[in-house]
């Protein structure tokens, strides 16, 4: 075998010396404050009772789509689908995707164009940030839901021939890391000023916020204001693939250019029918919600009470993160919490900012709140008296 390459090997050294250096996560029997799994719907025995029955009886018995969408992807159920989901986010249409990553991307790359702007929250995840490298227009990124910033940057000088409209706001409506929210309203009120097209992220969202779990943008009431949603299954859902929600404008210019969506196989007849399960059951999950919403005020309650708020990014959704300076810091508390039987992850730099580093929390519905009062209290007993 040939030697590996030895600059990719140094920065591999790098991270290890700095306690960065992240393997993939192994399967545990601890209690879940990792997973994305909000609702519990991966691990409910319903819902895959449900979907089975679905695929049987519509007699969709193929284990893959067989080509892309273009070829002998596309099923009905595709089409059944994206309907459902764009009555249940009340938007003109939903494409779905394979995956979050693919919509970011295939959306950035494509639709906004040269000459444009894109304005991004510094705080974007990862799969935004590549798709606005791969876009065509000029990108500028303002500080974390800091507006005034944005509004300098939308005033700054720009050509006469410029079309103002050809400005693009992104932001997510709870951030992966910090799990915090923007102020969507004025976000709003800025694109409508400044004939901007706002773009928004729900993925940590659907399922969280809204009666049914319809995400941060319904519950406020601004789906007609967004000029494109993102939303990812892997998450609330527990399913894989993602869509993007817009008008039908948006819908053919994502099929006819998004290469991300033209030049691969679509989904599984079997994953397709996840999603679709998945978003009946958000219809009829209102009691799950709620649950997940009561656990969320309880931890930070509970937080609060043990005196742990200064350590917390504010947060009312799902996310919560401790910030805990240095990566040797947090890898040693999230151990001990590990060890205490309980699945806290730690986020370490480069992943976020040095200094930034972090416990992230997930909370879920399935989550008691008597786990919820250990853990802070673990926490607590780790951060004031590290000797223990």
């Amino acid at each position: 075998m040939k030697c590996f390459p030895k600059s990719i090997q140094s920065e591999l050294n790098q991270l290890e010396q700095n306690d960065a250096l992240q393997k993939v996560a192994l399967p545990n029997d601890l209690i879940d404050f990792a997973s994305n799994d909000y609702l519990g719907f991966s691990r409910s025995e319903i819902i895959t009772e449900d979907r089975q029955e679905y695929l049987i009886k519509n007699k969709f018995i193929e284990e893959a789509a067989t080509g892309s969408r273009f070829l002998s992807g596309s099923q009905k159920l595709y089409q059944e689908t994206e309907d459902f989901i764009a009555d249940f986010h009340q938007t003109q249409t939903a494409l779905i995707f394979n995956s979050g990553s693919d919509a970011t991307i295939g959306f950035f790359s494509v639709v906004p164009q040269k000459g444009d702007l894109i304005l991004y929250d510094e705080l974007c995840h990862a799969a935004i940030q590549d798709g606005i490298q791969m876009s065509n227009a000029k990108a500028c990124k303002f500080n974390h839901n800091d507006f005034e910033d944005l509004e300098s940057l939308i005033q700054t000088p720009r050509p006469k021939t410029q079309d103002p409209t050809s400005i693009y706001i992104v932001t997510e409506s709870v951030f992966s890391m910090d799990g915090d929210c923007p102020n969507l309203e004025e976000l709003v009120r800025i694109s409508d000023e400044y004939h901007c097209r706002l773009v928004v992220d729900e993925a940590h969202a659907l399922g969280v916020f809204g009666s049914k779990g319809e995400g941060f943008v319904q519950m406020l009431g601004l789906q007609d204001s967004i000029f494109a949603r993102v939303l990812t299954f892997e998450d609330a859902l527990g399913c894989q693939g993602a869509a993007i929600l817009g008008s039908l404008e948006l819908r053919d210019c994502l099929v006819n250019f998004a290469q991300r969506f033209k030049y691969t196989a679509g989904l599984s007849p079997l994953s397709v029918a996840a999603v679709l399960t998945g978003y009946q059951h958000l219809e009829k999950e209102q009691q799950t919600i709620a649950q997940l919403r009561k656990n969320i005020i309880h931890f930070n309650q509970e937080k609060n009470m043990l005196g742990l708020k200064q350590l917390f990014v504010h947060s009312k959704s799902a996310i919560q993160s401790a910030i805990i300076t240095g990566n040797e810091n947090v890898t040693s508390i999230a151990q001990k919490l590990q060890e205490k039987g309980f699945d806290v992850k730690a986020i370490l730099s480069p992943t976020v900012p040095e200094g930034q580093e972090r416990l992230r929390f997930c909370l879920h519905s399935y989550n008691s709140p008597e786990e919820i009062s250990e853990v802070l209290q673990l926490l607590s007993v780790f951060i004031f008296s590290p000797q223990i």
